[in-house]
């Protein structure tokens, strides 16, 4: 008989493998990269978000841990995760990802003349690879590294980008990331630096892509394959494929056909209570499925932008999107606004000043709450 799993037992396994239900305790360092790897890759393209999306799931932890296991004890890097965008992952896990990610099948990006062919490319990510290794450095010292390593049809300035032209190699800088040829690595001042990580060769495709599939529905199963294309923005036709060549188990959620791990069946009765504050861009707001559960009501139109997540960051009340918020900081003040999509209990107000402090705290600040509207846009 197939196992029946409600949203609500789902959700309670989903919010307790993220931390979500009960924060993590323990050694930031240490934790902060398992906390990472239970997400499946934190977000990262804009670096504060990051940082607070793995501080809330610490009992205690600050944005300062959270960079000081990115550049001192190096149990997390910057790099090129899922579709292309930047993720920050745990370090010990990269050989994994690197193998799953540089399986994943390309198309043409960029128009001819633009993009490089297999041949080209190959040469540039061997390039970039020499360059970075035990050097940091900037993209226009990359750029001199690999014309001299490949050719001037490397540098050739033919991608357009922000009412400028880049050179041609950048167009597969995601690529080398995914091939494990590069990271990023400290900012100097305010230009960014790459290096080449040193956690290893890739792991074969066949098995790195096995793990990764367990991964994700460890994180966010039941799921189907067509939630799992979106994660990784690949077509749905490959990622059944692969989703169904893994051992997986098919059970009826909320009358619908999903997956999850073979054996992987065990689901909590005891549903997720409370409010919770997730920033933007936070991976369980983009990928947390079906979307419309998790986005009920009035908070499809309020907390998505054109049907897109992430773009703001998410009231969470007993395990669903219950309205927005925004945080404006001066000096060490930070100005809290919440916006509730209907009126909170007391208990839940209590609990939201409790958030708002952990906010605070994980931010090196100090929050004030104030609930009213949000009138700031997506991604402010």
């Amino acid at each position: 008989m197939t196992r029946r799993v409600s949203w609500a037992a789902a959700q309670a396994r989903r919010f307790a493998r993220q931390s979500l239900t009960t924060p993590a305790q323990g050694d930031p360092s240490e934790q902060l990269a398992r906390l990472s790897g239970a997400m499946c890759g934190t977000h990262a393209q804009v670096a504060s978000a990051a940082e607070l999306s793995l501080a809330l799931r610490h009992a205690d932890a600050t944005r300062q841990d959270v960079r000081d296991a990115l550049l001192k004890t190096s149990t997390l890097v910057k790099t090129y995760g899922p579709r292309g965008t930047v993720h920050l992952l745990p370090s010990a896990e990269l050989p994994l990802w690197t193998g799953a990610l540089s399986a994943l099948p390309t198309g043409a990006q960029h128009a001819e003349g633009v993009r490089l062919d297999a041949r080209q490319t190959d040469e540039v990510i061997a390039a970039i690879a020499d360059a970075l290794t035990g050097r940091f450095l900037t993209v226009d010292e990359m750029t001199e590294e690999i014309v001299a390593r490949t050719g001037p049809w490397a540098g050739e300035l033919t991608m357009p980008a922000f009412q400028t032209m880049w050179p041609r190699w950048r167009t597969v800088l995601h690529t080398a990331g995914h091939r494990g040829a590069l990271c990023f690595g400290p900012n100097r001042g305010r230009k960014v630096t790459y290096t080449r990580p040193v956690a290893g060769d890739p792991l074969p495709a066949s098995a790195a892509l096995v793990a990764l599939v367990r991964r994700y529905l460890h994180a966010y199963g039941p799921a189907t394959p067509e939630s799992f294309a979106k994660w990784l923005a690949m077509p749905v036709g490959w990622a059944r494929k692969v989703f169904h060549g893994c051992e997986v188990e098919e059970v009826d959620f909320e009358g619908s056909a999903a997956w999850v791990a073979a054996g992987d069946t065990d689901f909590s009765d005891d549903p997720v209570r409370g409010v919770r504050l997730l920033p933007y861009f936070d991976s369980f707001g983009i990928d947390a499925y079906p979307r419309e559960r998790f986005f009920p009501g009035r908070a499809f139109e309020r907390a998505l932008a054109r049907g897109q997540a992430g773009n703001y960051p998410l009231l969470v009340v007993d395990a669903e999107v219950a309205g927005v918020w925004h945080q404006k900081r001066s000096g060490k003040r930070l100005a809290v606004t919440v916006e509730p999509l209907d009126e909170l209990r007391t208990d839940h107000l209590r609990a939201l000043e409790t958030q708002v402090a952990r906010v605070g705290t994980a931010l090196e600040g100090e929050a004030s709450l104030t609930v009213g509207e949000v009138t700031v846009g997506a991604h402010a």
